[in-house]
């Protein structure tokens, strides 16, 4: 007989927070105290949250690097090749190869390359499009995209345990701790 794996009962456990220090103090002292699988939630952009969570410089700027490089590789191997294989023509005695002609539109795929792999690059990192994540279901998250910060660590990680979480999160003094279904 196949081995089933157990349905999670449980998500994580969310702490809800008043101000984006207290949610940056409270992400801090969970990394120190061994969490690694949790995420915050932010009205705002704080920049000190990523340093907080633990989190990795991101790769959407060598995506997009790459995708300008392609981009541009791609505009000049299209200019010159429909301007001096495809349709070569003499024009005022100019030479095919007239890579000067060619820089506008280089340029220009440059560009575009660049803003495409940023845009897809930005998408596929983020995992959207998201329809839905168990957060939504907390009714208290309703406000994260006002005036509150949260705070979820996750069931997956590896210090989990329902009690002492629950217990850690409330020694924070969160304005609430909340369980989140999967």
């Amino acid at each position: 007989m196949a081995h089933v794996e157990p349905v999670p009962t449980l998500y994580g456990l969310m702490a809800e927070f008043e101000t984006p220090t207290a949610l940056v103090s409270a992400a801090t002292k969970a990394r120190l105290e061994g969490y690694r699988h949790m995420d915050a939630y932010s009205p705002i952009p704080i920049e000190e949250l990523n340093e907080a969570l633990g989190l990795g410089r991101t790769k959407v700027p060598l995506i997009t690097l790459i995708g300008g490089i392609l981009g541009g590789i791609g505009g000049y191997t299209l200019e010159y090749w429909s301007q001096a294989i495809a349709y070569p023509m003499n024009v005022g005695g100019r030479p095919y190869h007239s890579w000067p002609h060619f820089i506008p539109v280089t340029f220009e795929t440059t560009v575009l390359g660049a803003a495409l792999a940023c845009f897809v690059g930005m998408w596929m990192l983020n995992k959207l499009p998201m329809p839905y994540h168990p957060v939504f279901d907390v009714e208290a998250f309703t406000r994260a995209s006002r005036d509150r910060f949260f705070l979820c660590i996750e069931s997956t990680d590896p210090r989990f345990d329902r009690h002492s979480t629950s217990k850690f999160l409330e020694s924070l003094h969160p304005v609430g701790v909340s369980d989140v279904a999967p």
